[in-house]
């Protein structure tokens, strides 16, 4: 990893800001004009792979085709003395950061972040590009609410050749956000990103994700056998309209789903015109108590049937008496 401090062409590395598996992302100040910018660096062992280094270098050619204040822009392609990406600098925090503070959000703010989101998504859509990896960690919530989309690291353009994958989780996606398509190994298009918007928007709304589970196989595994738990059985604030938009978002089959991210803002500003439908949703599944407080009441319970024949015993004493 490249330390912090060091110049590098005429950016200076200020901190490391994050790091992955793919690469370290940095604060940066360009040298030429003072700007703060972020800078991303693989690691070294990804740039001798040659499929992680076609998806950073497919990151980076999809970021300088998108132009909309709702996705983070990587600036100019120059001449660089080794392989990285500058990006622009993005106040704010991450929306997981936001949720964690406030959970669950009020479902004004939810909507409101949620119909941002669905703009940028939508010109994302409208170039070819779907996210694939879209979750709260990508999204950065700035003053007034204003988003960023970022990390493009999984994202890909609908016509381009199907690059070799080389890990389940860490290349199709998070286990709590993936569509059941991408949990069958499909490669998943602008309706993949819907379904991971529709399990923020539940998250958002109630305070955790439809699917949980012992690990992530069984979370990617119930989303493709169960329904999601109604969310105004968590909020009760949720109205009947906004429960059908989070339905439609999340709904197994893509064909089935909101077709694009404009058709679900729609809704989302009209919600008095959504129609609900009439669906049979399954209860939340019931908590499990405590192994202590489950064995002390069985333990109650046999206790309590060895002594019932002593004490029909001495009522019939008692009786026998009278």
């Amino acid at each position: 990893m490249t330390e912090a401090g060091a110049i590098l062409d005429h950016y200076r590395l200020d901190d490391v800001v994050a790091q992955s598996g793919m690469g370290t992302l940095y604060r940066a100040t360009d040298l030429r004009d003072g700007r703060q910018v972020a800078v991303k660096i693989p690691r070294p062992e990804m740039e001798a792979d040659p499929v992680l280094l076609e998806r950073f270098r497919r990151e980076q050619e999809i970021g300088q085709l998108l132009d909309h204040p709702g996705i983070v822009k990587t600036l100019d392609r120059e001449e660089r003395s080794r392989l990285y990406m500058v990006q622009e600098w993005v106040d704010g925090r991450l929306l997981r950061a936001v949720m964690n503070e406030e959970r669950p959000l009020g479902t004004e703010r939810a909507t409101r972040l949620t119909l941002a989101i669905c703009d940028a998504l939508d010109a994302m859509h409208k170039m070819g590009i779907v996210h694939r990896d879209l979750k709260p960690e990508n999204v950065m919530v700035g003053p007034d609410d204003r988003i960023k989309i970022i990390d493009f690291g999984i994202a890909m353009k609908e016509d381009a050749r199907r690059i070799t994958q080389v890990g389940f989780t860490s290349m199709l996606g998070t286990p709590d956000y993936i569509s059941p398509e991408q949990v069958q190994g499909k490669r998943g298009d602008q309706r993949s990103d819907i379904y991971a918007l529709g399990i923020m928007f539940y998250e958002m709304l109630t305070g955790t994700v439809p699917f949980t589970g012992a690990n992530p196989l069984a979370v990617m595994n119930d989303r493709l056998v169960m329904e999601p738990p109604a969310p105004s059985e968590m909020n009760p604030e949720i109205s009947p309209q906004l429960e059908e938009i989070v339905f439609r978002a999340l709904e197994k089959e893509p064909r089935n789903r909101y077709a694009t991210a404009s058709e679900m803002a729609l809704d989302l500003e009209n919600q008095d015109r959504v129609g609900v439908a009439d669906r049979a949703r399954p209860a939340r599944k019931p908590v499990k108590k405590p192994l202590l407080e489950r064995l002390n009441k069985r333990v109650l319970l046999y206790c309590c049937l060895a002594l019932a024949p002593l004490v029909l015993f001495g009522l019939m004493l008692v009786m026998a008496k009278k």
